[in-house]
C-alpha cells in the first residue's frame, strides 16, 4: 500500500485483521486509520463489522486486540469477587499483576441494563499504569462506581497457585468479598 493511499472496504478489514491476528500487542483506531488513511469512525466501523463476522477482537483500553493467542490458551481463569472504592483500583490491579495474574475484564449488576462487562486485560505494571492514566485522562468513570464498588474480575494465570496467592493478598489487603 502507497502512503496517503486509501484503502477500501473489504481489503481495509483484511489488513485490519491481518494487523490484529500478527500483533502481540493492542492496535489503535487511530494507529488503524493512519495505516489505512481513513478516520477513526470508519475503523470502529470495520471492526464492528469483523466482530459480526465472528472475529474474536476486542476493545481494550489500550486498543484492539485479536483473542486467538497461543499464550492465551494455556492459561487457568477464575472469576473473583472484589469491592473497594475507586482510588483503590490502581492498588487492586498492581497488587494482582504482581503475582503474574493477568486481569481479563470487570464485570457489575446494573439495576437496569443487568450484566455489565468491560475487558481490562492488563498483565503489567505497564499496562496498570496506562489504563489508570486513560481513566484519568478521560475523566471515565469505573463501572465499579455503579455497584458502590462492587464488581467482579475473570483473571487468568499460568497456574492455580498463582490465582490462590493472588486471591490470598486480595484477602489480606480487604479487597475480596469472602462467600464464607
Amino acid at each position: 500500500m502507497m502512503k496517503g493511499q486509501k484503502v477500501l472496504g473489504n481489503e481495509r478489514r483484511e489488513l485490519i485483521l491481518s494487523w490484529l491476528q500478527s500483533s502481540h500487542e493492542p492496535i489503535t483506531g487511530s494507529e488503524l486509520a493512519m495505516k489505512t488513511n481513513v478516520s477513526r469512525q470508519v475503523i470502529v466501523g470495520d471492526i464492528t463489522l469483523l466482530k459480526a463476522k465472528g472475529e474474536p477482537i476486542i476493545a481494550t483500553s489500550q486498543g484492539y486486540l485479536f483473542m486467538k493467542r497461543p499464550e492465551m490458551t494455556n492459561r487457568v481463569e477464575r472469576t473473583i469477587a472484589c469491592v473497594h472504592h475507586p482510588e483503590r483500583t490502581e492498588e487492586e490491579l498492581l497488587l494482582l499483576v504482581n503475582h503474574g495474574v493477568s486481569v481479563l475484564d470487570v464485570k457489575i449488576e446494573h439495576s437496569v441494563y443487568g450484566d455489565l462487562t468491560a475487558s481490562i486485560i492488563v498483565s503489567t505494571v505497564k499496562e496498570v499504569e496506562q489504563f489508570i492514566e486513560k481513566i484519568n485522562t478521560t475523566k471515565a468513570s469505573y463501572l465499579s462506581e455503579l455497584t458502590d464498588g462492587i464488581h467482579l474480575h475473570t483473571i487468568a494465570a499460568s497456574t492455580e497457585e498463582a490465582l490462590n496467592q493472588a486471591e490470598k493478598a486480595l484477602r489480606e489487603n480487604g479487597f475480596l468479598i469472602d462467600s464464607n
